[in-house]
């Protein structure tokens, strides 16, 4: 029987080679000497390895639409033409090296309240100040993140500013020849910020009831649908819950990535969790799959699934059972940028290896 995860996709006009994706991951790793923002060599191969192994589609990690958006001081940009040629050098190359004609989707993001953080692997965690290059984050309210300094709230301009800046950040997507973009609206970051009622404390037209507190997600998906090809799918990630009391869940999901669809996403990335500090996240493998089917059904959108998804059939189970449409890979794929290689052979379907590794294709086991 043919392989679910190796059938192709079509969004749109993109056909996407097959069902195994790469989820965005930060690299926190672009450095001053190459430029505020500017992805480098270290992006090109990480990106470029999993193009080589098999992935079809690798979405970007997080591409801050300002300044002021990033995670952190070495986070990725997409507000800059400097930032956007280095994009385009990495789309290049994932184009030319790919082993399945592999595509590539840019991550659009503003971190908000979680902005200017210390990156993972710094010595030192939460804010950075602005004397050591940080900056004053900005959210619905001034209401922090745990262990986070203070946000501004946003005033009614501040807001039409980041949409208008999300959409300009499409444009720049575009003109770098990326095939797909995804909107960032989930893991507590500005979009989710403002969906959550645990965190969107506000009383005007941006907040209130759950069409308020929906309202900046849809106006991004409006703005960079706007400012895409009709043609190009476009992406959205979402927290499917909030995995706390009073919060988000995946009824609300529901309801908003049917919104989205009717706004022109083809594709709903389904993962959860992120916007406060005392969610209670039951983690097990494949434990948000359940919402990506959920999503999927109800809402009449397709979706990817995302989180502890390791083996090649759980990830075939997953599409062949119609959880899914689309299967995204994350720790597993740092741990094997081969994983879908590996899956192939693991689930007797042949793809494509490139002609410089040809030689190492298995013959008598993996």
């Amino acid at each position: 029987m043919p392989s679910a995860l190796f059938t192709p996709l079509q969004l749109r006009s993109l056909t996407v080679p097959h069902r195994g994706w790469v989820s965005p991951m930060c690299q926190y790793s672009c450095h001053p000497e190459t430029g505020e923002g500017v992805p480098n060599d270290w992006h090109l191969m990480h990106l470029g390895s999993f193009a080589a192994g098999g992935a079809a589609l690798i979405l970007s990690e997080a591409a801050a639409v300002n300044a002021a958006g990033r995670i952190s001081p070495l986070d990725a940009g997409l507000y800059s033409d400097e930032q956007a040629a280095g994009w385009e050098r990495i789309v290049a190359f994932v184009h030319r090296h790919g082993a399945v004609d592999s595509k590539i989707g840019a991550q659009l993001a503003h971190a908000g309240r979680k902005a200017s953080t210390y990156w993972p692997f710094s010595d030192r965690s939460g804010s950075v100040p602005e004397s050591d290059g940080g900056w004053v984050t900005s959210g619905p309210s001034s209401d922090p993140f745990d262990g986070y300094a203070a946000p501004e709230a946003m005033s009614d301009a501040d807001i039409h500013c980041v949409v208008a800046d999300f959409a300009a950040a499409a444009s720049r997507a575009v003109a770098a020849g990326f095939d797909t973009v995804e909107i960032h609206g989930a893991h507590g970051y500005l979009l989710h910020q403002f969906q959550s009622p645990l965190i969107n404390t506000r009383t005007d037209g941006w907040g209130g009831n759950e069409e308020g507190r929906n309202r900046l997600m849809l106006a991004v998906v409006d703005a960079v649908r706007e400012a895409i090809p009709d043609s190009m799918p476009l992406l959205l990630r979402i927290s499917a819950s909030d995995w706390a009391d009073g919060g988000v869940d995946v009824e609300a999901s529901v309801r908003l990535a049917r919104a989205a669809a009717e706004r022109g996403v083809d594709l709903v990335d389904v993962s959860s969790g992120g916007a406060v500090a005392h969610q209670q996240i039951r983690a097990v493998p494949g434990y948000q799959a359940g919402f990506a089917q959920q999503v999927k059904n109800d809402a009449g959108v397709p979706t990817g699934a995302v989180g502890l998804l390791t083996s090649a059939t759980q990830a075939e189970d997953i599409v062949a059972n119609g959880r899914a449409d689309a299967v995204f890979m994350a720790r597993a794929a740092l741990r094997d940028p081969h994983w879908w290689l590996r899956a192939a052979y693991e689930l007797g379907h042949d793809i494509p290896w490139v002609p410089q590794y040809q030689r190492a294709v298995p013959r008598h086991g993996f």
